[in-house]
């Protein structure tokens, strides 16, 4: 399967609510952090969209398509774009279908998004933050080239657990040695 990004569009509103509500609180807190609240809901994504549309955007969302069925198969985005100091993060992966991962798309998800923050967007920096116990999460994040900077103990509070978090950093010039071999 290959994978381009589009942007995301209110029409992909009920997809998405979908893939979210329908695994659960904790899901929505590995998936979001704290930007939305569960159940995820039409209202929140629309305020979410509309700051996404104005000029100088700080976060740009993408919706992950198959390039064969032209099915939209998962979401990603660029969040906290700092255009000054050229970073942004990852932020807010996933692969729909829960039977699709671990098949390799989402490390084709986040490639197509290095190349447009790389390369489009010419930034210099990205970071992302990963829940400890998301083993696969991080594999994929170090496959591409991003290494960890910080653990962060007790920094998601999940009803009344504290789950760990990892950050985590790719820069560009580490993506073009890559890119280029």
């Amino acid at each position: 399967m290959a994978i381009s990004l589009r942007p995301f569009t209110p029409d992909d509103f009920d997809r998405l609510i979908g893939w979210v509500n329908g695994a659960g609180v904790e899901f929505l807190v590995q998936w979001a952090g704290t930007e939305f609240e569960y159940p995820l809901d039409r209202a929140q994504l629309e305020t979410f969209y509309a700051e996404s549309q104005s000029p100088g955007a700080k976060h740009l969302s993408y919706a992950a398509v198959d390039d064969a069925t032209g099915d939209v198969v998962g979401h990603v985005e660029l969040a906290r774009i700092d255009r000054r100091n050229r970073s942004a993060s990852v932020a807010r992966l996933l692969v729909g279908d829960a039977a699709q991962r671990g098949k390799g798309i989402g490390a084709q998800i986040v490639t197509a998004l290095l190349d447009i923050a790389f390369g489009e967007l010419e930034l210099h920096r990205l970071d992302l933050y990963v829940i400890d116990f998301n083993l696969a999460a991080i594999r994929l994040y170090e496959s591409l080239g991003f290494k960890t900077e910080g653990h962060f103990v007790s920094a998601r509070r999940v009803g009344e657990k504290y789950w760990n978090v990892y950050a985590m950093a790719l820069l560009e010039d580490t993506w073009r040695e890559r890119s280029a071999g």
